[in-house]
């Protein structure tokens, strides 16, 4: 059901990962990015899904020019813009003509709704601040366009002049706005004052009110959810809370709070078991690390440590689930520690599909607590310790077998430091040889055991080092203390973590890493990924 044709519905997902989710320090999404991200969206469900500022860079107006002409199943594809200036006439406004030249049937027009910013930092009048308003949607709306109108700063607004902010929003109103989406752009509205304004506004105007919340106070989603109960109709979000300074409101924690804790029809039938699989998505697009402990989706979402909750778990899971992991398309973990014991290794065997004798049992929680006493910590690295589970069963890996590694490192004054790396295995059933230089000593050595496998294993290609922490865990013995190194991997499908421990830093790495290839090809992506 496309977003513009939706009916009887009791609220409206508005997505912005593709502009506010494009603000946060660090992401940079290439028009192809985008793309693929629109596409992932649009298959989700969300009615609504703004592509971006039109006119704000070449790569934004690349991709409406684009992407105004893909076809989408659910979504309408929205256009981001400013009013026009003080001053300005609206059919003459360059800001508003690449909002039309976007080709979207839907544009989302931003206002100032606080008067502090019309007087000081637009510097103009009250009166031109409402006409700017007005002036520009009756412009958009002449041109056959729908619009939206975000109310900018409106609870900083409502606040300190609401006799004013509610001119502003009326004047959108009266000049054909759809939608009066109230924006907490400061992020400093805690959620009683976000509903009691909403509930105010609310009985003042015909339109259907929106929230747009960002996370300053910690409280996006918690306003968001405030919002709607006091009677908000559009919810604006972005996929895993992206967005400037600390973030918006993450529409992933929103949608699976309406759906599952309010009861609440927000996307299509199947969808809110995918919210796992979209926002892995989302972070790999954008070349972030998951949030692990994100609500609902994150890795440790589900995972339970110490004797009491595992074995409590293990009996009755909803004991100590808010909800079944699998309702997100997350999955339950059980981390493995010295707090825990035979039961939470059985869980942990069964979720790794594996099948421990019981007579094994005793013999592997026996290792894990005596390798943890020397500094490994498996509750963080479940991959080395499937890996160690299936050797402690007798499994023999065919993939490799490592003769040798070497690392040296060079610098010779004038000129940058470089590590090189030389790697010799057995896998195919011949030897292969490798050199290769890196930054780094590690990044040496993964390239060079990379260039020794990937003709043999084209999996490679999609495993990539997506993080990588070294602890030291006694730091008053100095350069001779034992160090733990963790890495974390990904195939673009699923991501694992490996651990080393020892007091050479290299071996650690080189453990890691190993087993971080070796879990891969255990392992690879399904065919059709």
């Amino acid at each position: 059901m496309s977003g513009s044709n939706a009916k009887d519905i009791p609220v409206e997902l508005y997505d912005t990962t593709l502009r506010d989710g494009a603000q946060a320090p660090g992401i940079s999404y290439s028009v192809e990015d985008r793309l693929r991200i629109l596409h992932k969206l649009d298959d989700l469900g969300l009615p609504y899904i703004e592509g971006g500022w039109p006119g704000a860079n070449p790569r934004d107006s690349e991709f409406f020019q684009i992407a105004s002409k893909e076809t989408l199943r659910n979504a309408t594809l929205t256009a981001f813009g400013m009013t026009r200036k003080a001053g300005e006439k609206a059919s003459e406004s360059a800001v508003l003509r690449d909002m039309l030249d976007a080709g979207t049937e839907v544009v989302c027009l931003v206002g100032k709704s606080w008067d502090l910013h019309v007087t000081e930092a637009l510097r103009t009048d009250l009166e031109e601040g409402v006409a700017m308003v007005e002036d520009s949607i009756r412009f958009l709306m002449s041109q056959d366009r729908r619009v939206f109108f975000d109310a900018e700063h409106f609870f900083d607004g409502y606040r300190e002049n609401p006799e004013y902010a509610m001119r502003v929003i009326r004047a959108a109103e009266e000049a054909g706005a759809e939608r009066i989406v109230l924006c907490d752009t400061n992020g400093g509205t805690l959620p009683s004052e976000i509903g009691l304004v909403v509930s105010e506004v609310g009985a003042q105007l015909e339109s259907k009110l929106g929230i747009h919340a960002h996370n300053d106070t910690g409280c996006a989603v918690a306003n968001s959810l405030a919002a709607f109960e006091s009677g908000a109709f559009q919810v604006q979000g972005v996929i895993n809370g992206y967005g400037e300074r600390t973030g918006n409101a993450n529409m992933v924690t929103i949608a699976s709070n309406l759906s599952l804790k309010l009861g609440v029809e927000c996307l299509p039938p199947g969808a809110i078991e995918r919210l796992t699989e979209v926002s892995y998505f989302v972070a790999e697009t954008a070349n972030l690390i998951p949030e692990p402990r994100q609500p609902y989706v994150g890795r440790y979402a589900f995972t339970h440590k110490a004797g009491l909750h595992t074995s409590g778990v293990a009996r009755i899971s909803k004991a100590y689930e808010h909800i079944p992991p699998e309702t997100v398309g997350n999955t339950r973990n059980v981390a493995v520690s010295e707090l825990g014991g035979g039961s939470t290794l059985q869980m942990k065997a069964e979720g790794f599909g594996l099948e421990l004798p019981k007579d094994a049992i005793p013999t592997i929680v026996s290792h894990v607590k005596e390798r943890e006493a020397e500094g490994y910590a498996f509750e963080t690295a479940d991959a080395s310790l499937e890996l160690l589970m299936r050797r402690a069963m007798g499994w023999e890996q065919d993939f490799f077998e490592i003769e040798s590694f070497r690392v040296t490192v060079d610098q010779w004054e004038g000129a940058d430091t470089i590590a090189e790396a030389t790697v010799r295995v057995q896998a195919a059933g011949r030897r292969h040889i490798e050199t290769a230089q890196g930054e780094g000593p590690v990044g040496a050595l993964d390239t060079a055991f990379r260039k020794a496998l990937g003709s043999i294993y084209p999996e490679l290609d999609h495993i990539e080092l997506t993080d990588f922490r070294v602890r030291v865990l006694d730091t008053k013995i100095g350069t001779g203390a034992v160090v733990r190194v963790l890495i974390d991997t990904s195939n673009g499908e699923r991501e694992w973590s490996t651990i080393g421990v020892s007091e050479n830093i290299i071996e650690a790495s080189w453990e890691a890493l190993t087993d971080s290839i070796l879990f891969g090809l255990l392992h690879p992506r399904s065919a059709q990924a």
